[in-house]
């Protein structure tokens, strides 16, 4: 019975990485960057022409009020600077093990979601560099804000 599961938890974690692609990087930012002080991450990561990069977020916070979040990425390729994007964590056409409870004005949020797809061109390097940037509120906690660079 033990190895019947261990069987069917390795097929559905295949599944699942066909479904959500193969990470090829993870820029674990967890805070928001203020005027003073920017938290940069950044990822290096060797692509071929008709690959694409889908940007998840996973993110783990609690806030009271409302809160606005947004990803601001770099993009390079061979050092050539091929501009960059902005996603909001929060508005996803994919989500997984998204968990919400809110009592009164305050939220717990917990998901892991796709926010935008990024095509590739050229073969190359391309160097991803991200902050994360939030509206002023005093109540918001991040405990996990981590952007994941997916092939698929």
């Amino acid at each position: 019975m033990k190895y019947l599961f261990l069987f069917i938890a390795t097929l559905l974690l295949a599944g699942c990485s066909a479904l959500t692609g193969e990470e090829v990087g993870r820029l674990a930012i967890n805070r928001v960057s203020t005027n003073g002080m920017l938290i940069k991450k950044d990822a290096v990561v060797i692509l071929k022409q008709g690959d694409e990069i889908a940007f998840w977020s996973e993110m783990d916070m609690e806030y009271e009020g409302e809160v606005s979040l947004k990803f601001r990425i770099a993009i390079q390729k061979d050092g050539q600077d091929l501009g960059g994007l902005t996603v909001d964590p929060t508005q996803n056409d994919m989500t997984l093990g998204e968990v919400k409870s809110s009592v009164g004005d305050k939220t717990s949020w917990s998901f892991s979601g796709r926010s935008a797809v990024f095509p590739i061109k050229e073969d190359g390097s391309y160097f991803f560099e991200a902050i994360l940037l939030g509206s002023d509120n005093p109540s918001l906690i991040i405990k996990k804000a981590e952007l994941v660079l997916k092939k698929i």
